[in-house]
């Protein structure tokens, strides 16, 4: 029986390619700042997006949570939407890690306007309220299913930030979904943040690893709170090799994931058994369910599709580089016959 894997695009395995790459790499001891490959990574994924530095962690959640305590003070305050991962799915980390609360904001599909933030941005002169110091955008946004901001949103957000002398990050666990679909230039980005986690084992295919991206002061901070956190790798060019692989190869082919997502978006919308299809951008698709998700989920896996449920009554697709057009075929068959 054909098995198609929809849970995450975090289950991809590395290409032919990447292997090669990795087998290949020029290694050192990170730590010492002598691994060629990891600072080629580390260079090669700043000069994408306009950043002067980066610093290469095993994760989107350590870089995430090493960029808040880089921009926040104990005491301080974060805004966020309500959907956000580094609220939802780190682990509590930025109360843990960095002694900061959170402001929670109730965007549409995850997406948030200055309009909104601004009204939220403590009075600096009032004792009884933390110092809101940070306001953090997820792109594109898990919990809303694949959905992005554009850069033409992105800058009254971060005009209002510098206004107001607060610091903004980007969760960029699916940026180059979001760029695909979007057309903006990666290089733009750092116009507007001042800290950017770009996520390599998504999408992208690479086994391990995302960049923290900032200014060559805040890399350097960033490295003592990495080496804090446990992340200090040493020869880690091997897993670096295969972030410069998918930045070479697999950026472009992101847009054959989202017209797979289109195809089974479509196909769901005609399906009696879905009670709703939220919109598709990129290559997260979310529906309702009139059953319960754990009873589709069932007879999704009686035909070999894995995949996960986000509520009582939703469930989430997510295409990536490794499922391809004849299982796409083969998941549409099995809706139809649901």
């Amino acid at each position: 029986m054909m098995i198609v894997d929809l849970r995450s695009d975090t289950v991809t395995k590395p290409t032919p390619g990447m292997l090669e790459a990795m087998f290949n790499a020029k290694v050192g001891d990170d730590v010492f700042g002598e691994d060629e490959t990891v600072n080629a990574l580390e260079a090669k994924t700043a000069e994408m997006f306009g950043m002067e530095a980066g610093i290469f962690c095993p994760s989107g959640t350590m870089t995430n949570q090493i960029a808040i305590k880089c921009f926040t003070q104990p005491l301080d305050e974060l805004i966020a939407d309500q959907t956000a991962h580094v609220y939802r799915y780190e682990g509590g980390g930025i109360a843990f890690n960095s002694a900061v609360s959170t402001r929670l904001l109730n965007g549409y599909r995850g997406i948030i306007t200055a309009e909104m933030i601004e009204p939220e941005i403590n009075d600096e002169n009032n004792v009884h309220y933390p110092h809101t110091s940070l306001v953090v955008l997820e792109n594109t946004v898990n919990k809303g299913g694949g959905s992005c901001y554009t850069l033409e949103q992105i800058k009254p957000i971060a005009v209002l930030c510098q206004n107001k002398g607060l610091k903004l990050h980007l969760d960029g666990a699916r940026i180059f979904n979001a760029l695909a679909h979007t057309g903006d230039s990666a290089a733009d980005y750092g116009k507007y943040f001042d800290g950017i986690s770009v996520c390599l084992s998504k999408g992208l295919g690479a086994p391990v690893g995302s960049v923290f991206l900032a200014d060559k002061q805040t890399i350097k901070y960033a490295r003592r709170i990495r080496k804090v956190l446990g992340g200090g790798m040493r020869q880690a060019g091997f897993l670096a090799a295969a972030g410069v692989y998918a930045l070479d190869h697999h950026v472009e082919r992101l847009k054959v994931d989202h017209a797979h997502a289109r195809i089974l978006a479509t196909e769901l919308s005609h399906c009696g058994w879905v009670a709703n299809v939220l919109p598709q951008e990129t290559n997260i698709i979310l529906f309702d369910t009139v059953e319960p998700a754990a009873v589709v989920l069932e007879k999704l896996a009686e035909h070999g599709v894995k995949a996960n449920s986000t509520d009582k009554h939703r469930i989430r697709f997510v295409l990536h580089l490794d499922v391809h057009a004849e299982q796409v075929e083969h998941v549409v068959g099995v809706l139809k016959g649901i």
